[in-house]
């Protein structure tokens, strides 16, 4: 054999090598995500960043049902105790344990002297089992209400 048919040979050998590692037929395993701690706080997705124009009320929510639909609402309440105008409302679903939540609001929608408040209940099945005693909010600001308890609804 000659030394150009050697190369041949090798440069096939090579070439019949690299075709072999190609064509596996296991599939590239994908990279596992990292798991969040257990007892972490999930937020939820939010609608992204604060806008210049908007305010938000924040915390937490106790007492609520795993799958009990919670409604919050900003209202304008009238010296009878009635809502007059929603300013900003958002819907969760409860999960048996602290539930974060995220209210946006226009502070420019917030009327000068009017008595505002943050109300809420909760529902399950169609049925009101819950209500949040209501929160008054003086100010149009960005405020951390910190932990609401739900209580029984009457």
């Amino acid at each position: 054999m000659t030394l150009r048919s050697l190369a041949l040979i090798g440069i096939a050998g090579l070439f019949a090598g690299l075709l072999a590692a190609c064509s596996s037929n296991e599939p590239p395993k994908p990279a596992t995500p990292a798991k969040p701690a257990p007892n972490a706080i999930k937020l939820p997705d939010g609608p992204g960043p604060l806008l210049p124009y908007q305010r938000e009320l924040s915390g937490q929510l106790l007492g609520v049902p795993a799958g009990a639909e919670v409604e919050l609402a900003l209202l304008v309440i009238d010296e009878r105790n009635r809502p007059q105008k929603l300013l900003s409302s958002t819907k969760l679903t409860g999960n048996n344990k602290s539930l974060p939540f995220q209210l946006r609001f226009n502070p420019e929608a917030f009327p000068e002297g009017a008595r505002v408040e943050l109300r809420g209940r909760a529902s399950q099945s169609g049925q009101l089992i819950l209500h949040l005693p209501s929160v008054l909010i003086a100010r149009p600001d960005t405020q951390a209400l910190g932990q609401l308890q739900f209580v029984t609804a009457p």
